[in-house]
């Protein structure tokens, strides 16, 4: 009995042992944003904008209508193509920007988008899942190029972030796995990419 469970053991972490080193050896054929740019011979920047694929697993930089690097992306657990409240874990689609940026944070490094939009705000409203205060609150924000209030039961904190303590196991994973509140994860690598392209304002599109 102490035999097999010895054996199921030592076979389990052997078969996650390949899966990561077959992650790592995917990793290792991954051109740096330096590289792309050099590649596409593009030497200004101008106009970062970002797309965000949900189906396609995928975040893709933009200078202008120019794809300048796309990255592997995670998002929140439950897969719904609406959110409908904060509290339900899904990855909202719409336009934002980026409102907030935070360099130290459990994730890494955080970028909070302006969720939510107007949009989501109205149907939230008409679903009676925010009151017409929320919806005020929610619109007054946006009129003024803020972050969106996090006390009304729509939440507030959705951005793109970092795995953090444990980048070296996700980042390696030759999968996507989705384990966040409805934000969107890159690996810590990436998203000190990242970080030297974007600022406050920059625009982000979620798309299915």
């Amino acid at each position: 009995m102490l035999k097999n469970i010895i054996y199921i053991l030592c076979s389990i972490i052997i078969f996650f042992a390949g899966v990561l080193t077959y992650g790592i050896f995917l990793n290792t054929r991954e051109s740096t944003l330096e590289e792309h740019l050099s590649g596409q011979r593009i030497s200004e920047l101008q106009d970062i904008n970002i797309h965000i694929s949900i189906s396609r697993l995928r975040l893709y930089v933009y200078s202008g209508d120019t794809l300048i690097k796309e990255y592997k992306a995670a998002f929140g657990k439950n897969r719904s193509k609406v959110k409908k409240n904060g509290s339900d874990f899904a990855t909202p689609r719409g336009e934002y920007y980026i409102c907030r940026i935070e360099r130290d944070h459990k994730y890494h490094m955080f970028f909070q988008l302006s969720y939510p939009n107007e949009d989501n705000a109205a149907e939230a409203y008409k679903n009676n899942v925010i009151r017409k205060e929320d919806y005020d609150k929610i619109i007054s924000a946006i009129n003024k190029k803020e972050c969106l209030p996090q006390d009304t039961p729509l939440g507030a904190d959705i951005g793109i972030h970092g795995i953090g303590k444990f980048n070296f196991i996700f980042r390696n994973l030759p999968f996507i796995f989705n384990w966040t509140n409805g934000s969107i994860a890159l690996s810590n690598e990436n998203i000190d990419e990242l970080a030297e392209l974007v600022k406050i304002g920059t625009s982000v599109k979620i798309t299915n």
